[in-house]
């Protein structure tokens, strides 16, 4: 075991140990990362972080409270346990709490890397100027960004795991007045990304931007990219397959489980033990992750769980290793390991198969209209084209689209073979790289309502 995870180990242990209560268990979550964003092509924010955080959960008499703290002295610990147990005698007794983790094994994964472990300020430094320096004539915006986060859960019941994690991930985006475009990659592997041939993405994306026309709203066929998809997928992930969502009548799965609601070459996991992906051994509760069947040749099957939603279906429904921290399981269990099965196209044989329609590199300013139909609405940016005689042609100004989700997985009409890992992190809070593992996609279905500016600053 290495030190860092015998850290871990031991805070999690102390923080639960100082608390007066009839169960506790705790969280210890820490974090050694290096932060290098840009803007204009020079390095502006470089932030190193160095942090222990402990979530400490009491629970007393029936009633749960909880603390968060980043002193993780003994005062510190004590101070927080105060807080919990203050928080647990003010509330009222928790129907859904279902009790603490029992002692279990959790399954073995990768997701560690050493020489990413290992990367200094000054390499962090060299990655971003790499970036920068492959994108001559365009002013390069964006982060480069890896890290090491060890992940620990302790508990009374006498439950003790952890895992130590790596990721790095580069954003581009090269622009000018009126040119832009975006790539990304992200990996637990260092050795795996290449910053300056990510920023050559975005220069070549970004030179075929210039003179960019609109386009007529209504709904058009449409690629696209795993940026944007991974997008949209995100946004129905974590309002439709939660398991809090779907027993509330708030998610376009309730009711219909096991209904055949989506194209048949779409199937969707969750699976946090994939090496492909980010991978996780447990949850925020110390509970093994599984590999959850979310649809399966377009036909829905599950959605994730978490012990408070297990309880409250009942029927022998177990978790599946998809709790949050304590503090935030108002919000019930989230997929944060979305995986796709890949289909039997080029990305230029799926613009062939759409043949007139726009092809969209990205999405953002996103916000769900109505959770319980999937519909989602935002925008495109950073590089979004027609489509025309099978070929991606002139560029459009950035749309505003408001789309059915389900629609759009029902009309695909092809899937590119590879997948490819998206960040889904956003790393303004603690460090915990996930993200979804996605294709291209082609559809008939996606709805654009209006447009917006061109591309560019």
């Amino acid at each position: 075991m290495s030190a860092v995870a015998e850290r871990a180990l031991e805070l999690a242990e102390r923080a639960w140990r100082a608390a007066e209560a009839d169960e506790a268990d705790a969280v210890a979550h820490l974090e050694d990362s290096g932060f290098a964003r840009f803007a204009a092509s020079e390095v502006h924010q470089p932030t190193l972080i160095r942090n222990e955080t402990l979530t400490l959960r009491v629970v007393r008499d029936g009633k749960v409270g909880c603390a968060v703290t980043n002193r993780t002295d003994d005062e510190g610990l004590r101070e927080a346990a105060r807080r919990a147990a203050e928080a647990a005698d003010s509330a009222r007794a928790d129907p859904d709490y279902a009790g603490l983790q029992a002692p279990t094994p959790v399954p073995e994964v990768e997701g560690f890397d050493e020489a990413t472990a290992a990367l200094t300020p000054e390499e962090q430094a060299a990655a971003a100027a790499a970036a920068i320096e492959a994108a001559p004539g365009y002013g390069l915006y964006g982060y480069f960004t890896s890290g090491l986060t060890e992940l620990a859960v302790s508990s009374s019941a006498g439950h003790t795991v952890s895992q130590t994690m790596t990721d790095a991930s580069v954003l581009t985006i090269a622009a000018s007045d009126e040119e832009s475009g975006y790539a990304e990659a992200t990996s637990w592997k260092m050795a795996e990304l290449d910053p300056a041939a990510v920023a050559r993405q975005a220069v070549e994306k970004a030179a075929r931007t210039k003179g960019a026309v609109e386009i007529e709203a209504g709904t058009h066929a449409a690629v696209l990219e795993p940026y944007a998809f991974s997008e949209l997928l995100w946004y129905f992930g974590f309002t439709s397959l939660n398991a809090l969502a779907c027993l509330e009548s708030r998610s376009y799965f309730s009711g219909r489980i096991d209904e055949k609601l989506f194209h048949e070459s779409f199937t969707l996991v969750d699976d946090g033990l994939t090496p492909r992906g980010l991978p996780k051994a447990f949850d925020f509760e110390g509970v093994p992750k599984q590999r959850v069947t979310i649809v399966d040749k377009g036909v829905a099957k599950d959605v994730v769980w978490d012990r408070r939603t297990a309880k409250r279906a009942g029927g022998g429904r177990t978790s599946t290793g998809h709790a949050l921290s304590a503090p935030v399981q108002g919000f019930g269990p989230l997929p944060l390991n979305l995986t796709m099965a890949g289909g039997d196209a080029t990305r230029e044989e799926l613009v062939s198969r759409v043949g007139e329609g726009i092809y969209v590199t990205r999405l953002h300013y996103l916000g769900v209209v109505d959770p319980r139909e999937g519909i989602i609405t935002g925008m495109t940016r950073d590089g979004t084209f027609r489509i025309e005689g099978g070929k991606v042609s002139k560029p459009l100004v950035n749309l505003r689209f408001t789309t059915s989700f389900p629609k759009l997985v029902e009309s695909l009409v092809g899937l590119e073979k590879d997948v490819e890992l998206v960040n889904r992190s956003d790393f303004y809070e603690e460090r915990y790289p996930f993200g979804t593992l996605v294709p291209a996609v082609a559809t008939e279905a996606f709805t654009i309502v209006g447009t917006g500016s061109g591309p560019g600053l």
